[in-house]
């Protein structure tokens, strides 16, 4: 089994602080062995302003893909938090993406690979994931995306 804390060093990946809440609710609510992770956006850059804009207009497919990386990011930053140990997540069950985008874009799966890549890189078999993705209209703030999550985890 990987050991996780191991595999991000390996990767070069230093997980940002957990993003907060924007709202009345929580990052993350575990129920049982299932670990439902709030809706996410992309990390904003040291000293920058969350990106916003839609794909297939301000944005690119290959830049959607690295803000989606970056939205895993910040869902593993709050995974961790919640659970103390990222090699409590025995499995990556779901990934639901929602993608800012003009009405003829088409590549949202590709953005949302951004994401889906990191899991299996972070967790290995355990990463591989159901998912889907759709487009939006708008989202709010105008970000580029929000991404949910859920994970299967082992008890303390």
């Amino acid at each position: 089994m990987i050991n996780v804390a191991q595999r991000l060093v390996e990767l070069c990946i230093t997980l940002p602080p957990a993003s907060d809440p924007a709202a009345n609710y929580t990052n993350c609510v575990q129920t049982g062995s299932l670990l439902f992770v709030s809706g996410k956006v992309p990390s904003a850059p040291a000293g920058g302003k969350v990106p916003k804009g839609k794909l297939g207009r301000e944005l690119t497919t290959q830049q959607g893909y690295e803000l989606a990386r970056s939205t895993g990011l910040d869902i593993l930053a709050a995974v961790q938090l919640a659970l103390g140990n990222l090699d409590r997540v025995t499995r990556v069950v779901k990934l639901q993406g929602f993608i800012n985008a003009t009405e003829d874009f088409d590549q949202h799966p590709q953005v949302l690979n951004g994401c889906s890549d990191l899991m299996v890189q972070v967790f290995g078999a355990r990463g591989v994931h159901a998912r889907s993705v759709m487009g939006a209209i708008s989202l709010r703030g105008g970000v580029p995306m929000v991404i949910e999550s859920l994970f299967e985890v082992a008890a303390r």
